[in-house]
């Protein structure tokens, strides 16, 4: 029989714990065979922060450390200068590293740290019961905005990947989303480059990537991938901010 397609090795047998719709899975899948492709699961050391991903230890077939909320680019710091020859990450929400954990992120990039950054922004707090979060989008309704976020409350959403581009020590930095199959594919060469850019020492690599939350969100499956189309990407531009390859 030919084999059409096989789980990745670099994923567990543990079912996910994510709520139906969920593109965390679809993440979880990219990282993965990225760490299998690059020939690097049996040295990578992942880093589960405090959100939805929390049990992303369970998940990854490779050694993981939980951290404390936000902490987590701290911990890989540790991680990675203990044992530079192996290949740290990092898997985050936006609720962690762009709220509790924006002074870790913007540090470790500063510091230009070897480490790999995997951010996920669905643009709210998914475990914690939807509240508002630092990339909630203006207008967007939450459990602590019930009537819409506002300039005047809040401020404009907050756009990480901009920001840590402008940062020397980033040499790797770039938005994308898995909301399409042709997408998914570029999120996944993304990754593999930021993996890449640790492997050859050259500083701090950072993907965001736009994803969904329909619990939270209020919508079906598919139609919040369609609100993530017609909302987020439009405030959250897809594409490559600083590629460690221009640099030189």
């Amino acid at each position: 029989m030919t084999m059409v397609y096989e789980k990745s090795k670099g994923l567990t047998d543990v079912p996910f714990h994510y709520c139906p719709g969920c593109t965390h899975g679809v993440i979880h899948k990219l990282v993965a065979e990225t760490l299998v492709e690059l020939g690097v699961l049996e040295d990578a050391i992942g880093v589960a922060p405090v959100g939805c991903s929390v049990l992303a230890y369970k998940y990854f077939n490779c050694d993981m450390q939980e951290a404390a909320h936000g902490r987590a680019p701290a911990v890989a710091t540790g991680i990675k200068r203990v044992h530079p020859e192996n290949v740290v990450f990092t898997y985050q929400g936006d609720g962690d590293l762009a709220s509790i954990g924006t002074a870790e992120i913007v540090h470790a990039a500063h510091r230009g740290e070897k480490f790999t950054t995997i951010f996920v922004n669905n643009a709210i707090y998914g475990m914690t019961g939807g509240q508002m979060a630092p990339t909630t989008l203006i207008g967007q309704k939450t459990t602590t905005s019930p009537l819409g976020r506002t300039v005047e409350h809040s401020g404009m959403p907050i756009r990480m990947s901009e920001m840590l581009a402008t940062i020397d020590g980033a040499k790797f930095v770039e938005r994308v989303s898995v909301d399409t199959p042709a997408n998914i594919r570029k999120a996944k060469k993304a990754i593999k480059r930021a993996f890449e850019c640790q492997i050859q020492g050259k500083g701090f690599a950072i993907v965001e990537v736009l994803s969904t939350c329909p619990t939270n969100w209020g919508y079906t499956p598919v139609k919040a991938l369609g609100w993530l189309q017609e909302n987020m990407i439009p405030y959250y531009p897809l594409g490559n901010f600083r590629d460690f390859e221009e640099d030189k």
